[in-house]
């Protein structure tokens, strides 16, 4: 049975989460293997392609060439492997100052920090947020948004990205 939710089937959904999933584990190592942290992957469908982004990171912090060395190791790797059918394109990407948030772990380490929250389906009639991470438990994000706190249910979180400072 295929379940939608708004436009998107929920089943695409999962689809697509189980993708990142196995690409996060065979290229992490050969990420890690050169210096660097895999801080993200988002797998986003264009047309009849994909575009695999992969965020990186370093405590140096990220440069071109570092993004160069990264998209050489992961190209041979995709090649052998074969895990994307069809045509994509790769793009390797430093976080940058409005990092996007992938992970739990990641939101933890921005308590205080101002973040903005695109959701995959409404939450009190709204699917954008905008505030302060507050707190991080296993199945929410709590925010402070114009002096309320608001919980967040993590899986309805379809993109997170830092606020830069100014």
């Amino acid at each position: 049975m295929l379940i939608k939710v708004g436009l998107r089937p929920i089943l695409h959904f999962w689809a697509m989460y189980r993708q990142i999933k196995a690409l996060e584990e065979m290229l992490s190592p050969a990420i890690s293997a050169l210096g660097y942290e895999m801080w993200g992957i988002e797998y986003i469908q264009q047309g009849r392609g994909v575009l695999l982004r992969i965020y990186i990171d370093a405590e140096k912090g990220i440069s071109v060439t570092d993004c160069s060395r990264v998209s050489q190791r992961v190209a041979g790797i995709l090649d052998v492997e074969d895990p994307i059918k069809g045509h994509y394109d790769l793009e390797v990407s430093s976080p940058g100052l409005d990092r996007p948030l992938f992970t739990l772990e990641q939101f933890s380490q921005y308590i205080g920090e101002a973040v903005q929250i695109r959701l995959n389906m409404k939450l009190d009639g709204r699917k954008r947020f905008k505030g302060n991470i507050i707190e991080v438990s296993g199945d929410s994000l709590v925010i402070s948004e114009d002096d309320n706190s608001r919980a967040i249910p993590t899986d309805m979180i379809e993109q997170a990205r830092l606020v830069p400072q100014v």
